[in-house]
């Protein structure tokens, strides 16, 4: 493997152990806090697991400078189900970086393709990048997606009711892929009205590089504590994108439509969100011992919610936050 390629697998892997090792992130396992499913060394196994594929992806960058691939031909659709197989065949703890693992994808190959053609990643072209992979992609990087989905346990998923789309819940739904032409960004874009990781993967990574990135490097700067910068990024996203996973767990128990789900459960998230805000605000989040002390209440009391309302889509927008750090110089 090429060292650009080595270097973005393991600014991926180190994004992902580090977002799982900050503590307390509200709701979230972490390293104080399991699941009785899933636990913290899951997490950490699926971190190293998920690096082969990302290095890959970032091989099938560093083709497109020489002109061997275009853009279309990349192939993230393949590199996202592999790196879920390869998460599943090391842990026995569930669905644990799906997330994660879409939004590393467009960066990693955006970041070897920027690496090997200028020698260096700055942020804003960064950006630019992943915008340009995710608009290139293809209808065979759809089915591919859904394939790596249907390997899954789709129950937590929820049930898609429309005509516009084939139902990412479905086992059946493969099927209908190859008729319909559609490209992962199409799909993405459609689900974007209720996914927050769908929202973030045709946005150019909004909150990712708006919000998540510069929370944690500003917070590091002023601290230099991974730790401390790393919740506090996490509350930041939370408190400006309310969480979407959390939505479609509480609406899930009313309706199996994915989008009436997410509306359902909509308020409940935003109050999640708000609650994040008044930390940061009034406390500044771990910067303060009340401030920690707030987030460490706010943690028990999601995890003694029912069925745990762990804010699972803010966690994979903290990874790829850290994961825009490693790969634009920051080291810990």
């Amino acid at each position: 493997m090429d060292k650009i390629a080595k270097d973005v697998m393991n600014a991926a892997q180190l994004a992902a152990a580090l977002e799982v090792s900050a503590t307390p992130k509200p709701g979230n396992i972490h390293r104080n806090a399991d699941y009785p499913l899933t636990r913290f060394e899951h997490f950490l196994s699926g971190a190293v697991a998920l690096g082969p594929a990302i290095g890959d992806v970032a091989s099938q960058g560093i083709k497109v400078v020489s002109t061997e691939l275009k853009y279309s031909e990349i192939g993230i659709g393949k590199y996202v189900r592999q790196a879920i197989q390869d998460v599943n065949s090391w842990h026995n703890g569930g669905n644990t970086h799906l997330g994660s693992i879409m939004l590393f994808m467009p960066l990693a190959a955006a970041a070897a393709i920027l690496k090997t053609r200028e020698g260096k990643i700055k942020v804003d072209s960064l950006r630019k990048v992943v915008v340009k992979v995710m608009e290139s992609t293809t209808n065979e990087d759809t089915s591919e997606f859904y394939g790596a989905i249907s390997s899954l346990n789709l129950g937590w998923l929820g049930q898609l009711r429309s005509k516009d789309a084939p139902d990412i819940g479905s086992h059946k739904s493969s099927n209908q892929i190859g008729k319909s032409g559609t490209t992962f960004f199409e799909i993405m874009k459609f689900s974007s009205k209720w996914d927050g990781i769908a929202n973030e993967l045709t946005n150019g990574l909004s909150a990712s590089f708006t919000i998540g990135y510069p929370s944690f490097i500003e917070t590091y700067t002023e601290t230099e504590d991974v730790n401390t910068a790393t919740v506090n990024a996490f509350l930041k996203i939370l408190s400006e994108v309310p969480d979407t996973f959390i939505a479609r767990k509480v609406g899930l128990d009313i309706t199996k439509d994915i989008v009436e789900a997410v509306k359902v459960g909509m308020p409940f998230s935003q109050t999640i969100s708000e609650k994040s805000k008044k930390i940061l605000d009034e406390y500044k989040g771990m910067l303060s011992k009340r401030g920690h002390k707030e987030i460490e209440e706010m943690d028990e009391e999601l995890r003694r919610s029912a069925g745990n309302l762990n804010p699972g889509t803010t966690a994979d927008i903290t990874a790829a936050s850290l994961m825009i750090a490693l790969l634009t110089g920051f080291r810990v």
